[in-house]
């Protein structure tokens, strides 16, 4: 990435800004002491905590480029085994030591954890290395950056964020890990180092290496002799290429000399130690609370230009569902047609494919949609299509997870009516089959009730039995959270019925939700609530449910990460929502050639609220529900949808008192 600043000449207003929903403004650390460095500076002669100040902050701080030096601590980190832990590094130029309105590069390099006992954690497998790139001014995407090395530009009076992640294995065993990430400033040269290079030259290399990956890469069910054959000619030719003038300089046989060149660097270098403690617990590979969340088909069709039903549109859509399966949520795909009815499937592919039991056996989806009709055309009757459907799934040991969405929040009786004809069908072929249905009020036009919550809580009397999840706006409850008694109270447990839970467009701040510019504590807050209320699932409406790009570049919710835009590069958030509803991850192409989606410090921190709920279900198998809730209040991280910890500190003290309750 040329340039990983968001340069933005207006600015929409951003929900959460206003009311210091965003660590902006931190001004402790101060300057006070800082070298008066005049003249040309040499990197390689000044320790790099002369040039820059490096300080360490919690997933849930938001780091703005005007955020001030804070000291810089070790870092003490606690995680489950199958858990993601996450911490974040700033760093902030002091002065400039490079030209062209940047302040100068620095090399970051991360090493594996290390236990006593000598098990590792390795960078790149288990951790990853990401840079926050602003969306809209507000620190929002996590482009991720080469490893175990890399290499960032700072600029002038700005602070950049890097994103570190270690992802636990289930596997893992317990005990005290430690590493670091050294970060070093770099000479001005050594930025443009790779520019020393001709274009014809460039290209001799491109090829050469290109013809060694060729002759290594199709080697699969190979005869033994061939595989020899074509590793042997490989090696020939890196050695070559490592042999030619192009890295003569690293290839001196003083090779102590340079080693100790390298002990100099960094002896100058700022080392960022990394401690996390791993202990017993192993998170649940089936989440223990079903979170769906819908991926438009038609905004990845628009996007990569792939037509529905084909080959490469199979292709796009296993990859989210793949790479979203990380978050601990399941995914379902959707489009949506006229007075919001919904079409929702979680696999394309229909039920007697093989990728059908692949995708619905894998553990880590609790819960998946099942198509009312048929998501790609065919000679089959609709009819047909879905008693064969349903008929083959209910032989499935994962029929459990099964679920059907329908129509997203009815508004009137005929959309109503429509809803529980279509949920007859169903049930004609599957009585057991569950039926989703997300709503805010009854049917406006034939009240239940004299009041509209008094109608709203009537509605499970009224789709019954043609619902058994029904699934609530938490917008509807505001701060009341004793409402939560009057919804519960008119459901059947017994009879399979279930609660559910959605935000979309509210709440809004202060409320938890996932807008763009709220805090980080209200972006994980989302599940403290769902756990305290007692929700038994939890959707979402859209990931990826930004607007296609279009020739009015200079819309205000254009997302632009070059300094010089290309079209195809621009994303736009839906005109008319608040900033970053519907919106979890990007495409990868928008900051790089990457096809790889770039998750959102929002996504990040849903699934660091789903692991939470994970620490709340093993307290609670323990000491009691009620117990759990207590302890939510005790440490100060939950009260109520306007009173949760803004600051990182209760997080931690919770999480801490958990591991200490429950460790074996």
């Amino acid at each position: 990435m040329a340039n990983s600043g968001n340069s933005q000449e207006a600015v929409p207003p951003v929900e959460g800004v206003a009311g210091g929903g965003t660590a902006y403004g931190w001004n402790d650390g101060g300057t006070a002491g800082l070298s008066n460095l005049k003249g040309a500076i040499d990197p390689t002669e000044i320790p790099t905590k002369d040039l820059v100040n490096v300080w360490c902050m919690p997933s849930t701080a938001n780091v703005g480029p005007q955020d001030m030096p804070r000291h810089l601590e070790p870092t003490n980190l606690l995680a489950a085994r199958n858990e993601r832990e996450s911490v974040q590094i700033a760093i902030r130029p002091k002065v400039s030591w490079a030209g062209s309105g940047v302040a100068g590069a620095v090399q970051v390099q991360c090493s594996d954890l290390c236990s006593t006992s000598g098990d590792r954690l390795i960078v790149g497998q288990s951790i990853q290395l990401r840079r926050v790139v602003p969306i809209l001014g507000v620190p929002d995407a996590l482009v991720p950056l080469d490893l175990p090395v890399s290499q960032i530009n700072l600029f002038p009076g700005e602070t950049a964020a890097l994103w570190i992640s270690i992802d636990v294995p289930s596997a893992q065993p317990p005990g005290q890990y430690e590493g670091e990430v050294i970060i070093t400033a770099l000479k001005a040269d050594a930025e443009s180092s790779g520019q020393s290079l001709s274009k014809a030259e460039k290209h001799q290399l491109y090829k050469e290496l290109k013809d060694c990956l060729e002759m290594v890469d199709p080697i699969d069910g190979k005869p033994l002799d061939e595989v020899v054959g074509r590793m042997k000619s490989a090696t020939t030719t890196l050695r070559r290429i490592l042999l030619s003038p192009s890295f003569s300089e690293f290839t001196s046989d003083n090779g102590a000399v340079d080693k100790m060149e390298e002990d100099a660097i960094s002896s100058l270098s700022v080392r960022v130690k990394l401690n996390l403690t791993v202990w017993e617990f192993v998170l649940p590979e089936t989440p223990s609370l079903p979170a769906v969340f819908g991926i438009s088909d038609t905004v990845i069709e628009d996007r990569f230009g792939v037509q529905h039903g084909t080959a490469e549109w199979y292709e796009e859509l296993d990859q989210h569902f793949k790479w979203l399966l990380q978050y601990r949520i399941s995914p379902y795909f959707c489009k949506w047609a006229d007075g919001m009815r919904v079409l929702t499937y979680t696999c394309p592919w229909p039920a007697d494919h093989p990728k059908s039991d692949e995708y619905f056996s894998d553990p880590r989806l609790a819960a998946y949609a099942v198509p009312y009709s048929k998501v790609i055309s065919s000679n089959v009757v609709e009819k047909d299509y879905l008693q064969k459907q349903v008929e083959i799934l209910r032989t499935k040991s994962h029929w459990r997870k099964a679920y059907f969405y329908l129509w997203d929040e009815p508004l009137n009786f005929e959309q109503y009516d429509s809803l529980r004809n279509m949920a007859s069908a169903i049930h004609a072929y599957a009585p057991d089959a569950r039926i989703l249905t997300t709503y805010y009020t009854g049917p406006n036009d034939a009240p239940l009730a004299p009041t509209p919550f008094e109608a709203f809580v009537k509605v499970p009397s009224f789709l019954r039995p043609h619902t058994q999840i029904y699934c609530t706006s938490e917008w509807v409850l505001g701060n009341r959270e004793d409402l939560v008694k009057d919804i519960i109270a008119e459901l059947q447990p017994e009879n399979g019925e279930e609660w559910w839970t959605y935000v979309c467009m509210g709440p809004s701040d202060p409320h938890p939700n996932w807008h763009l510019g709220m805090r980080g504590t209200q972006h994980r807050a989302v599940m403290w609530r769902v756990w305290k209320e007692g929700g038994t699932g939890f959707l979402y409406w859209g990931a990826n449910c930004y607007e296609k790009a279009t020739a009015a570049s200079a819309e205000l919710y254009c997302i632009v990460i070059s300094y010089q835009p290309v079209l195809w590069k621009q994303i736009r958030f839906r005109h008319g929502l608040p900033p970053g509803d519907g919106v979890l991850y990007y495409p990868g192409e928008v900051f790089s050639k990457s096809h790889q989606p770039v998750a959102s410090l929002r996504l990040e921190r849903l699934l660091s609220g789903l692991q939470d709920f994970e620490y709340l279900k093993l307290y609670a198998s323990k000491y009691g529900r009620e117990e759990s809730i207590s302890l939510l209040e005790r440490t100060g991280v939950y009260f109520g949808p306007e009173r949760y910890t803004v600051e990182h500190m209760p997080v931690d003290v919770m999480r801490g008192q958990i591991f200490n309750a429950c460790r074996s």
